[in-house]
């Protein structure tokens, strides 16, 4: 598929404009989406089923890709869960209007962010220029900046230098999100920290999404970590408030 060339506006990161990788299948969603992010000064290049995404984010890594959950030959979400393997590219899920499982699932196999059909052009890209302002390594004050030491609590040992946690010895493997989350809960054992707070610190203040992303990434921490992750005894609910790291220190 061609490109579109970036003809009004500067978005742009080290002086290049931003690539998004499109992959929808509904023409009028694809011509209404190249037309709107091209005058945003994005560059756009489509895909119009999952095995084409996949052929297009290997040809070339994009700056992020809008993916359509429902496409043919491949799903969103194995397409979703093939990139992950290799990179950490910004992705944002696009869902069917009212199907909450299925932005549930977005986010657990790696999405970054959701939107749901039909949305606005103008709440889109926000969220995309949102997205691509808390990728690691960018001067952004929204991610956290962990010290260099070696944190323990509760059988829970992280290792920020290297991002590798580890539960009673043992590696487990945790998206960058979950770790900074984890991080901030246990800096902060014995406190309740608001909703608002965690999101605002893990995901920045300019986050426009809702507080679902911040309850699937609580559920995938204790599914990694907590011996019964039914019944948490490291990770707990304040109802109404947000979540507290009761682990106690060794």
């Amino acid at each position: 598929m061609p490109k579109s060339k970036n003809k009004v506006s500067k978005t742009e990161r080290n002086d290049q404009p931003i690539k998004v990788l499109l992959v929808e299948d509904e023409e009028s969603f694809i011509e209404a989406l190249t037309v709107g992010l091209t005058r945003e000064g994005f560059e756009v290049t489509v895909a119009v089923d999952g095995a084409e995404a996949i052929d297009r984010f290997e040809e070339g890594e994009p700056d992020l890709i809008l993916l359509d959950m429902m496409l043919p030959k491949i799903s969103g979400l194995d397409v979703c869960r093939h990139i992950r393997t290799t990179s950490q590219v910004p992705i944002i899920m696009v869902t069917a209007k009212g199907e909450e499982i299925d932005t549930v699932v977005s986010l657990e196999v790696g999405a970054d962010d959701y939107v749901t059909k039909p949305y606005r052009m103008r709440e889109l890209v926000a969220r995309m220029r949102a997205v691509l302002r808390r990728i690691p390594g960018e001067n952004d004050a929204s991610v956290i900046t962990l010290d260099e030491d070696v944190s323990e609590l509760g059988g829970i040992r992280l290792e920020p230098d290297t991002r590798r946690a580890f539960v009673a010895g043992d590696e487990v493997h945790l998206r960058r999100k979950e770790f900074e989350l984890l991080r901030l809960l246990m800096e902060n054992a014995g406190r309740v920290l608001t909703r608002d707070v965690l999101i605002d610190r893990v995901w920045g203040s300019d986050y426009v999404g809702d507080t679902k992303t911040l309850d699937v990434h609580i559920k995938r921490l204790r599914g990694l970590i907590e011996q019964s992750p039914k019944e948490p005894q490291l990770i707990t609910t304040i109802r109404g408030v947000g979540y507290r790291f009761d682990g106690a220190k060794r």
